[in-house]
């Protein structure tokens, strides 16, 4: 997610009791009982054409959204979803690349990874609405797996895949994906890895702060305040296994960071599936528990706590900062990502819906 395109909010620091919620959150919006009652907020799917499985967002506002899948498929729209372009690379060797996560600005410029092993993880960017893209990276590591990406402004991005040799791959970039260059990355637990799920494990905030949540055998958070020169690292309360961990973070600024995740093998399983942290990722508390796995998470533009997550089993709302979370539905969704007007979610089966009031 690029700062400067979503809303950010000041979360309040914690009092330390149970009752104490993440943010304080005013009536933005008037909600009847029974829409509240459903969580206030439903999906509007919007028609893509595609059969495509779209982990990788971009929400640019609500006009101009992008979104990146499998088969080596990325589409856009201009006109807030009623017609998609099938805006993909179609060079050699891209047909069978997955786009799992993909960075935009406007309707023209756009950043999108591809994540496999070896040569399959790969970046490409546009800068004319994806009518031409040129690769600025492709791996030639058989053991690296890059994850997700994040950029502090339209120049500086980081890049962060599974361990290689013990640390964790980074790359970052200095001129808007054209070229990435590669920095050493922190030590790692045997068998830690990250989620290539929703684009969403790796955030930034500020001018330099980044975030990359992994699981495995702990669901920690890797911490840099200098664009990946040096890290820190600290556990989340977050399950954690082989199919489980953070899935996705969200940073509202360089203080406040939310995660969720869950184990995707047991996606109904709800607990410990939600932290915090006021502190920048040095300490995370548990939030409320969500109804399941869920692999992104967002702050609705216009609000100050109120959050949407969605997974496999559905989306959950929570209006109090993430101290509790009501259904919004039931419909899979790997991913959401908001503007400073919109948010949209995309998923499975070509699925690209947008979040409106009930």
């Amino acid at each position: 997610m690029i700062p400067g395109r979503s809303p950010r909010r000041r979360l309040l620091s914690l009092l330390g009791s149970v009752a104490a919620v993440l943010v304080t959150v005013p009536a933005v919006v008037a909600v009847s009982p029974a829409a509240d009652a459903a969580g206030g907020y439903r999906w509007r799917d919007t028609d893509t054409s595609s059969e495509s499985h779209f982990r990788g967002l971009a929400a640019v506002s609500a006009k101009v959204a992008w979104a990146g899948g499998y088969d080596g498929t990325i589409v856009r729209t201009a006109d807030g979803g009623r017609t998609w372009k099938d805006v993909s690379p179609g060079l050699p060797g891209t047909e069978a690349l997955q786009f799992r996560d993909i960075e935009a600005w406007d309707s023209r410029n756009a950043v999108a990874l591809a994540v496999g092993e070896g040569t399959d993880s790969r970046i490409y960017r546009t800068s004319d609405g994806g009518q031409t893209w040129k690769r600025g990276y492709q791996n030639r590591n058989p053991k690296a797996f890059y994850d997700c990406m994040s950029f502090w402004d339209r120049r500086h991005g980081i890049t962060i895949g599974d361990p290689v040799n013990g640390r964790l791959a980074v790359l970052v970039t200095n001129d808007g994906g054209r070229s990435w260059d590669k920095r050493p990355g922190p030590a790692a637990l045997k068998g830690e890895a990250g989620f290539a799920a929703s684009g969403q494990c790796t955030v930034t905030a500020g001018k330099s702060d980044a975030w990359f949540g992994g699981g495995g055998p702990a669901a920690r958070v890797f911490h840099t305040e200098d664009r990946g020169r040096t890290w820190s690292v600290s556990a989340t309360p977050l399950a954690s296994g082989e199919t489980g961990g953070i899935n996705g973070l969200l940073a509202l600024d360089r203080r406040h960071v939310m995660a969720v995740g869950g184990d995707f093998s047991d996606p109904e399983a709800g607990a410990d599936t939600a932290a915090y942290s006021n502190d920048g990722g040095t300490t995370w508390t548990a939030a409320g528990d969500l109804r399941g796995y869920r692999s992104s998470v967002a702050l609705v533009p216009g609000t100050e706590g109120t959050f949407i997550a969605v997974g496999l089993t559905g989306s959950d709302v929570s209006r109090d900062g993430g101290l509790t979370w009501r259904k919004v539905d039931n419909k899979s969704l790997d991913t959401i990502d908001c503007s400073a007007d919109a948010c949209w979610g995309s998923g499975d089966l070509g699925r690209i819906a947008v979040l409106t009031e009930r």
